[in-house]
């Protein structure tokens, strides 16, 4: 992979492919972390357990795999930025959805959380300083607007305790990814999300411990935690920290836009949530304002050149 500073047209293509795989994996989030914690009429997992296992168990995944691999140690000056991306993707993000979708169902989570997109090229300009063009963000702000006006179609037009969470939990992602792109450029991206898990198991493991079920769950729950651990807190990483390093962080952060529908189509066969003729209208607009905003000239450097130290 090329660390020059700039991303070339294969590598852009590359980048929201492997974005796109990301995203794939991280749409079943929604509904699998649903099926763990359960409704409020009827809770299974805790959500604290599930934020905390989740990443306890795929730390020691990520321990299996820096050994297979040998992977070297992360420097010194990296490790403020590991720690942030755990605080936002390990921490921050699960736990205030779990908390959240006690409350409510997926697909009212998955269009309240669309909104992540937006979130993550915002926090990625200010990061890296880029320069996205004006058209560029027309779309991003269209197809932002588009999930909004979705939200508002369903929702009652106020903001709920259930939202506040969610929000939370789309400003901790979106922290937590660019800072884990950010490292992407300098580690390999594999290797980004194992050393974040591994560098939070002394918090993650006695979590988790202290928040053990008292009570036996369904083993639906035990499924859809075991969904969490090793597609949306590993596997899936692996995936997307790669296509933000090859495509841009601004750029490919746009295929999420897509992720909320994905979350409310997976949520059907999932938890038998239902779905409507205006769900599908607005995931079809969603995508082609992705797929025009790609198209869209933009400066997308993913990293100033003298932070440029790829791993060995």
């Amino acid at each position: 992979m090329s660390h020059s500073g700039s991303t070339t047209l294969s590598d852009e293509a590359r980048g929201l492919g492997y974005g796109l795989l990301g995203v794939a994996m991280f749409a079943m989030t929604l509904p699998m972390t649903r099926l763990a914690v359960g409704p409020a009429s009827d809770p299974q997992l805790p959500p604290l357990f599930v934020a905390a296992g989740r990443a306890a168990v795929a730390a020691l995944l990520s321990v299996v795999y820096l050994a297979f691999t040998r992977s070297a140690w992360p420097q010194r000056r990296q490790l403020a930025g590991l720690f942030v991306c755990a605080a936002g993707t390990v921490l921050g993000f699960p736990l205030f959805l779990g908390l959240a979708l006690r409350e409510v169902d997926a697909m009212h989570a998955a269009v309240v959380t669309g909104v992540l997109p937006l979130a993550t090229a915002l926090a990625a300009a200010l990061a890296f300083r880029q320069r996205p063009s004006a058209g560029f963000w027309l779309c991003a702000a269209l197809g932002c607007a588009l999930v909004l006006a979705f939200a508002a179609q369903r929702g009652s037009g106020r903001l709920s305790a259930a939202d506040a969470l969610l929000l939370l939990a789309v400003l901790s992602a979106a922290i937590g990814y660019v800072a884990g792109a950010r490292l992407s450029a300098q580690l390999r991206p594999e290797a980004v999300i194992c050393w974040v898990l591994v560098l939070s198991l002394p918090f993650t493991a006695p979590l988790m411990a202290a928040s053990w079920p008292a009570q036996p769950v369904r083993p639906s729950a035990w499924i859809g935690f075991g969904y969490v651990t090793l597609f949306s807190m590993w596997l899936g990483f692996f995936a997307w920290y790669r296509g933000l390093a090859l495509g841009g962080t601004v750029r490919v952060s746009q295929v999420q836009l897509v992720q909320p529908f994905l979350a409310l189509l997976l949520a059907v066969p999932v938890l038998g949530e239902s779905l409507d003729a205006s769900t599908v209208a607005f995931s079809i607009a969603v995508i082609a304002i992705v797929f025009i905003g790609k198209k869209m000239p933009a400066d997308l450097s993913p990293v100033p050149p003298s932070l440029v130290k790829p791993e060995a």
